[in-house]
């Protein structure tokens, strides 16, 4: 094993291997011949921001004297372009005027390393940011929010849940939204207009929300118009009247409306039957269980950060 003689640093000289050369990178002074390889100046080195220092399992010196040398060898770990590029624009991610046609399994990457530098989160960048994204690939960023019981994350995150375009699974129960809301005002754009399960159990209603809310669709043909799975649930305010106004949604199957106000009367699933082509079932229905609805897309850390 090479050794060099007359050292004075407390833990000997210091060698480092090459490409296959050992070269003194401790106490130049006096150096030795090593081998039939000649020690190089290093100052190459500092210019590399990717070297690491690591000990091959088969270099390591066995003895314990202070002045036996210590064997390095330099692991050379260079970022490719790619993940250059993708870091700056990540740190530049505010920047981006659209990301349409962009390819998504790029977009997913560049997305995750935003998300991992809190860029969604900044309050000067992280909306705009969230909105190109979005806009580009849908349901790709969210396809299911499940904010059940979460009213305090409705009121935080309002402007994020906004943004996404492409759900098809919304989950709002026990929320206390009531009637007047900004989000239940949401629920009628174009924006959501993908959705086909949406929960609304526990969220003081009455008839005249649900007026709000189905008027784009009575109206103009417009929003909510793909609605097939609706909970309605334990809203004691919502009558026979509110429920009424559900029969613009053609292509709903499934109504959950226990624990509200309107009472099961002949009338009323006569109705249902005639102009919604729905029957009063024996048993709860698993759909609205909500065993199935959780957060899922891109964005998910976004929104359960």
């Amino acid at each position: 094993m090479p050794y060099m003689k007359g050292s004075d640093s407390d833990y000997g000289p210091v060698y480092i291997r090459e490409k296959g050369e050992l070269r003194l990178i401790a106490d130049p002074v006096n150096v030795e011949k090593v081998g039939p390889y000649k020690t190089k100046p290093l100052s190459h080195l500092k210019k590399c921001d990717s070297v690491r220092f690591c000990i091959r399992e088969g270099d390591q010196t066995t003895s314990t004297k202070k002045n036996d040398p210590v064997f390095l060898t330099l692991c050379y770990s260079a970022k490719s372009l790619f993940d250059i590029a993708l870091g700056f624009v990540a740190d530049n991610v505010q920047h981006i005027d659209s990301l349409i046609g962009f390819p998504e399994q790029v977009a997913e990457k560049l997305f995750a390393a935003a998300e991992k530098r809190q860029k969604f989160v900044d309050p000067g960048t992280g909306l705009r940011a969230l909105q190109t994204f979005s806009k580009a690939y849908g349901s790709l960023v969210l396809s299911s929010l499940c904010l059940k019981s979460r009213y305090l994350l409705v009121s935080e995150k309002l402007e994020e849940i906004k943004s996404f375009q492409g759900l098809s699974c919304l989950d709002l129960s026990s929320c206390k939204l009531g009637d007047d809301h900004e989000l239940l005002q949401h629920l009628t754009t174009e924006a959501l207009s993908s959705l086909v399960k949406l929960n609304l159990g526990d969220n003081c209603l009455s008839d005249s929300g649900l007026r709000k809310m189905t008027a784009p669709v009575r109206v103009m043909k417009r929003g909510l118009k793909n609605l097939e799975h609706l909970d309605l649930s334990c809203n004691p305010n919502i009558g026979e009247l509110g429920i009424g106004y559900l029969c613009c949604f053609k292509k709903l199957s499934v109504l959950d409306i226990s624990g509200a106000g309107a009472k099961l009367s002949k009338s009323l699933l006569q109705m249902l039957q005639n102009k919604m082509g729905l029957v009063s079932a024996d048993a709860p229905l698993q759909d609205f269980s909500h065993a199935h609805c959780k957060t899922e897309g891109w964005a998910e850390q976004v929104m359960c950060r």
